[in-house]
């Protein structure tokens, strides 16, 4: 049974809180599915000898470090050989790391001072038409003071910038960003989500058809699944709060998981990523970034037999310690994006309708070399680019292999048109 069509864009309403459906071919009018960007971040670089792809198509080959992202090799691009070029020359660390998405010089000292980057345009652009403009999400926290290059750890900390000398504050804690995106305050956090918009809900499902009624019901047991867990983590963090004030420390001063972060960041990074597939099939936002590992990141992978924390294992990129956390930065990638791809908008998917934008701050750790640096997109932002590829900008000359210009590509794709950005004045050619 279906009833008259209306917009794609249908919601579910309750008390304070409105929730975008997903794709129900009973409500579903002939309009486009909303296009969506994300970055993820793991600084320090990659292991320069298991990162390559070769060829295209059914043919595109991955490395052992982009082996995770084999059951998505049709969706993806590989790109080598670009660089930022005002983020070269300047020194190691803050400097590789405070433009990656601006492509404009930074500046030392104790007044920051760098660009907005291309998530914040497309938020200020696009981010009206939702209820957030973006999400800005890290399982790490920021540094403070300078690295001895006299750059300040605020580059290091923050990939995200909402102006010259202001870095988008990044949320840690998975219960606030969850809070944040579903406009939970006061007496709101008490009250799961599901059950404010529980009447609307009841009355859709006599609307709808029996698969679509499947589709509803599936997505709100996400919706539940997610809000659970966040049910845990905001009491591990309520009880963090309350031994810091009886201890008289801030809580950020305090290590995890005393801070209320959990303990094993594999659960961290999951249910951020989480967040992010929520808030994107929910259409709460459409931008969103998560730094999984800052630069100089202090990270301890037990779990991967790792003894070096994440920066200090970096300065050893051959050796098999380093490709193991590679190898599982890169699979938190490829969770997302499976999980993007499962949640369908007629003949596509969340992920079709996307672009994930994976990369790091140098090449190698070992050499602290960013003459370029390892590049992935996964999505097509409904057909308008182009994947299943691996392509090679390093031979292009200077001009034709910049950062900027790949970020001019996708903001096309999303109906950002700019002459230029950062350092950029032309789009990637052949992406």
């Amino acid at each position: 049974m279906s009833t008259k069509p209306t917009s794609r864009r249908t919601f579910l309403r309750g008390v304070g809180v409105t929730m975008g459906l997903p794709w129900l071919e009973s409500l579903s009018a002939a309009t486009t599915s909303p296009q969506r960007f994300a970055v993820l971040f793991m600084g320090t670089g990659i292991s320069p000898g298991r990162w390559w792809a070769k060829g295209a198509g059914p043919s595109l080959q991955l490395s052992e470090s982009l082996a995770p992202l084999e059951p998505l090799k049709a969706k993806i691009n590989v790109l080598d050989g670009l660089f930022n070029k005002f983020a070269t020359g300047q020194g190691i660390h803050p400097a590789m790391t405070g433009n990656m998405l601006s492509g404009v010089p930074i500046r030392k000292g104790s007044i920051i001072q760098g660009g907005i980057t291309v998530d914040q345009v497309l938020a200020n652009r696009i981010g009206q038409d939702t209820i957030q403009p973006s999400m800005v999400l890290a399982v790490e926290r920021a540094m403070t003071g300078f690295h001895e290059t006299n750059f300040s750890n605020a580059y290091s900390s923050h990939i995200s910038w909402q102006s010259a000398d202001s870095p988008v504050p990044n949320e840690m804690y998975p219960s606030l960003a969850f809070d944040s995106l579903f406009e939970n305050g006061g007496r709101l956090r008490n009250t799961s989500v599901l059950d404010r918009v529980k009447d609307h809900a009841q009355s859709l499902t006599r609307q709808i058809s029996a698969t679509d009624k499947i589709k509803l019901d599936e997505y709100l047991a996400s919706v539940r699944e997610v809000e659970r867990s966040i049910e845990r983590m905001r009491t591990d963090k309520e009880k963090a709060e309350e031994r810091a004030r009886n201890a008289g420390r801030s809580l950020t001063a305090m290590p995890r998981p005393q801070d209320g972060l959990p303990e094993d960041i594999r659960d961290h990074i999951r249910l951020m990523c989480d967040i992010i597939a929520l808030g994107f099939q929910t259409d709460k936002t459409r931008v969103a970034s998560l730094l999984l590992a800052r630069d100089l990141s202090a990270l301890y992978y037990p779990f991967l037999n790792v003894s070096k924390q994440h920066h200090g294992a970096s300065h050893y990129d051959t050796e098999a310690d380093y490709q193991k956390i590679v190898h599982f930065h890169v699979t938190q990638l490829a969770y997302l994006a499976q999980k993007l791809d499962a949640m369908k908008e007629g003949e596509s998917s969340v992920l079709d309708n996307s672009c994930l934008l994976f990369l790091s701050n140098m090449w190698s750790g070992t050499k602290h070399d960013n003459k370029k640096v390892p590049v992935v997109t996964v999505g097509s932002l409904g057909g308008k680019l182009k994947t299943g590829r691996a392509l090679d900008y390093f031979e292009a000359g200077d001009e034709n292999r910049k950062l900027c210009s790949l970020y001019l590509n996708i903001m096309d794709g999303m109906g950002v048109e700019l002459r230029e950005f950062g350092d950029a004045k032309t789009r990637l050619a052949n992406f």
